[in-house]
């Protein structure tokens, strides 16, 4: 460089040059410095950019997050140039990621969680700006499961690489290491010869008919808490029991996944400072089997989110040291757990060996009977014991309604008659038993139709695990009776709260809102049925893709999507079949459409099995 003053036609050289330089670091930077580094992908939704993986990992927690507007979710934007032509593939350490549930991300937006009301086992979703917005990819090697009803004793080892429990519980056949599969003798931590003898033993302490714990009918829906991997609820499918099994994702390594991909009813949950997301009167029977949950803390709370759920006349069956073991710690235990269900109003039905079943009353009786004063209390009158999603568990007791009262019971009829016997809670929404008889046809019509399209993609065995994610009366389920199946009945959070009516029909299900992520791992459901969900979502502004995105987490590879909504969700859809590797199994218009709007389509879709880094996908449909 020359010494001294510049002349001006240096200087204005100079002043271009650095014009020049600022430009190309300015494109340079916002070419490549948005996305580029691992964990940093980015796509584009028409002229917005969304920051994806390191945003959610925690990135620079106390810089800058990326505030640009989020993508509303449009059906009718018809400008395919805004269409990513892929979703970026997330990390495989993230193959079993569950959003609301990670516990890296409580850390990196430094939660205050209480870990001794199990708050950090209770969802925390991610702010948009730090969602996954990738495809979980499967783990490598991932084969389609094994089918059910084999599944419920072994699944391959490669889907779940996980043989943490065939070592810590091997003295209690909890699972058990067999080269490429992993095996489920049956075995749990209180019965480690199986469930089936300890069902038989339950049912015979209560004297039930043929030591069958479905006592004719009478007991359908069950609460298994720290289910492990669930084989109790795996052993109740075969007398028509059918049990939530629910647990946290905790240090038992990966146990829900193990019940979902055996083909057993399981959901991610814990008893901690919010209410399950279940009806009242949901469940005849609970269970708990060494669940080490401190029963007594904060008044008894969590033994009275129990009662809230159980039936009148409902049973709870513990099996744990302190209904047994004579040390004095035991001994004080069950002395005050014995003092608080006498003033819960609970009997003892039967104790025996290591196990005491109580049963919950029939009526208001004995709450009005109590001395006044008497804790725990009746809750407050305009407590809707029925409200649950997001709502705090409160340390009181859910009483009867007149309805109960008058039925000495819950007026239910015994399984399988209830699955098509109005329910008596219809009437809390003004429904008619003919409103519910006609929505009962009309699916029973819908669900054959659904079937004859899918029947050059589907064996008999094909399906197991199903997810209903508007279930409304809980008829698509009802109509799938007959098909070795089972459905999880999701009833959006903002809609009618018709979940206490899936569960007097005999099903099961959750209240969820589907602007989050649900809670199970990825790849434990066989078909998603998304009846106007994404309709909903529009109303709401929750983003389209991420919906697409969770439903593609929570499908197992070789997976169907049953979508039935207007053909503006179905255009909208059809634009993301490639970048989500989905393949259109049929598109008609519908049979007996009631939308008033426009009219239904439904659309089917296949997910196929891929995986990451190969150049293209690995079909084996």
């Amino acid at each position: 460089m020359m010494r001294g003053r510049p002349d001006g036609a240096q200087k204005k050289r100079l002043v271009t040059m650095l014009c020049c330089l600022g430009v190309l670091v300015v494109f340079l930077f916002l070419y490549f410095g948005s996305g580029s580094q691992p964990g940093q992908s980015a796509m584009e939704y028409g002229k917005t950019l969304r920051k994806l993986g390191s945003s959610y990992l925690g990135g620079d927690d106390e810089g800058e997050l990326n505030k640009q507007d989020e993508s509303k979710f449009s059906l009718d934007d018809g400008d395919n140039s805004t269409t990513p032509k892929s979703f970026p593939v997330c990390d495989d350490k993230h193959s079993e990621l569950i959003p609301c549930l990670d516990r890296n991300l409580h850390y990196q937006l430094r939660l205050k969680l209480d870990l001794s009301l199990m708050e950090h086992y209770e969802r925390h979703c991610p702010p948009a700006e730090r969602r996954f917005n990738c495809l979980i990819p499967p783990p490598r090697g991932y084969k389609v499961p094994i089918k059910w009803p084999k599944s419920r004793d072994q699944v391959w080892k490669v889907n779940i690489p996980h043989t943490h429990l065939a070592h810590e519980k091997s003295d209690q056949n909890w699972m058990v290491d067999k080269g490429e599969r992993i095996e489920f003798p049956g075995g749990g931590t209180h019965f480690h010869y199986g469930a089936d003898k300890y069902i038989a033993l339950l049912a015979n302490m209560l004297n039930f008919t043929n030591n069958k714990l479905n006592n004719e009918g009478h007991v359908r829906t069950v609460l298994d808490v720290g289910c492990g991997v669930a084989s109790f609820g795996g052993y109740l499918l075969s007398s028509d029991v059918i049990a939530m099994s629910l647990a946290p994702n905790d240090v038992h390594q990966n146990q829900i996944q193990f019940a979902l991909e055996r083909g057993i009813p399981a959901y991610l949950g814990v008893l901690g400072t919010k209410r399950l997301p279940y009806p009242s009167r949901s469940f005849e029977f609970a269970h708990c089997s060494r669940c080490r949950i401190d029963w007594l803390q904060r008044d008894g709370i969590l033994l009275l989110e129990l009662d809230r759920l159980l039936r009148p006349g409902g049973y709870f069956a513990y099996s744990s040291p302190e209904a047994y073991a004579q040390d004095e710690e035991d001994l004080r235990i069950w002395k005050q757990m014995s003092d608080l269900v006498e003033r819960m109003c609970w009997k003892i039905a039967s104790k025996k060996n290591q196990t005491v079943i109580w049963v919950k009353p029939l009526t208001n009786d004995c709450y009005l009977e109590r001395e006044p004063g008497t804790l725990p209390p009746l809750c407050r009158s305009d407590d809707d014991p029925d409200a649950v999603w997001n709502v705090r568990m409160e340390a009181c007791i859910t009483p009867y309604t007149e309805q109960n009262q008058r039925a000495r019971g819950s007026g239910l009829v015994p399984w399988p008659a209830r699955l098509t016997a109005a329910p008596p809670r219809l009437a809390d929404f003004g429904y008619s038993n003919s409103m519910f008889e006609k929505d009962t046809e009309i699916w029973q019509r819908r669900v054959e139709h659904y079937w004859n399209l899918m029947d050059r993609k589907i064996r008999s065995d094909s399906l197991r695990n199903l997810m209903d994610m508007k279930a409304n009366l809980g008829s698509f389920g009802a109509a799938l009776k007959d098909k070795n199946v089972w459905v999880m009945n999701v009833v959006p959070e903002d809609g009618p709260n018709t979940i206490k009516i899936v569960y007097d029909r005999g099903l099961i299900g959750s209240v969820h809102d589907w602007c989050e992520s649900f809670s199970s791992y990825p790849r434990t459901y066989d078909l998603l049925h998304a009846w106007s969900i994404f309709s909903d979502m529009e109303k709401k502004g929750c983003s389209g893709e991420d919906l697409l995105l969770e439903m593609d987490r929570l499908l197992r590879p070789t997976g169907f999507v049953i979508i039935r909504d207007k053909k503006s969700v179905v255009d909208f859809v059809k634009k993301y079949l490639s970048p989500l590797h989905w393949e259109s199994v049929a598109l008609v218009d519908s049979e007996d459409s009631e939308s008033e709007e426009e009219e239904e389509k439904v659309f089917i879709v296949q997910k196929k099995l891929w995986f990451p880094g190969e150049g293209g996908l690995k079909d084996s449909m």
